[in-house]
């Protein structure tokens, strides 16, 4: 099921209207309080996020969604006539999986919310995951570094899960630090460092597939 928060009433019955002749479960909310309502009573498999909408701020309810451990892995997009570089960068650092501004092509708009939902329907399937020699099993919670296994705390495991299932693109240490510690965490992204210093310890000869982007965070690469 998708979650459509949109105010304006012409434009969300379109789009409700849209997605169900793609074949996709809809539901569109006109403000943030029922929005809330349904997100408590059902977990929605992807959010369409509006960011001007009368009783809130969209940025906001994506904070409050990446801050929830319940609601943190929902794929949420933003659909916005905002069209400023700034708000789409600060949308997707919060955690935003895409960013569509008004006015946009219906077809495109469609291709966009079934790109979303194939990936982070594909990501949340998998439970085996493998990176260059270090094989993560979610399910079981344990970790091998080149068949030998690798005793991690909880951070540290989530800290590499999380690393692993976004191989190729680079994490900043806010991100890091919102996810994986919560934002009501005191700690400063130093925190961060240390945790990737104890990993690649631990991995030992595997610790180099963790490479440090100066000055933005870590990423492990696809090709290592």
């Amino acid at each position: 099921m998708i979650y459509y928060l949109e105010d304006d009433k012409n434009i969300r019955e379109l789009v409700v209207y849209t997605l169900k002749m793609a074949g996709l479960d809809v539901i569109g909310y006109p403000n943030a309080n029922v929005f809330w309502k349904a997100v408590k009573e059902s977990i929605p498999e992807l959010i369409l996020l509006d960011i001007m909408l009368p009783d809130a701020d969209g940025i906001d309810i994506l904070k409050r969604l990446r801050q929830n451990q319940t609601y943190v892995n929902i794929p949420v997009i933003m659909v916005t006539a905002k069209g400023a570089e700034y708000d789409k960068v600060v949308g997707l650092d919060l955690g935003a999986d895409d960013y569509i501004s008004k006015p946009f092509a219906m077809m495109e708009f469609v291709s966009r919310v079934k790109a979303v939902l194939r990936r982070t329907g594909a990501k949340a399937n998998i439970t085996q995951l493998i990176a260059s020699g270090v094989y993560l099993d979610a399910e079981k919670h344990t970790v091998t570094a080149n068949g030998d296994e690798v005793i991690l705390t909880l951070k540290e495991f989530e800290l590499l899960k999380m690393l692993i299932e976004n191989q190729g693109f680079v994490l900043t240490r806010d991100k890091l630090l919102n996810q994986i510690w919560g934002y009501d965490f005191d700690g400063e992204t130093r925190t961060v460092d240390v945790h990737i210093r104890s990993l690649r310890l631990k991995l030992g000869s595997c610790g180099d597939i963790i490479e440090t982007i100066r000055g933005v965070g870590y990423k492990v690469s696809t090709g290592k």
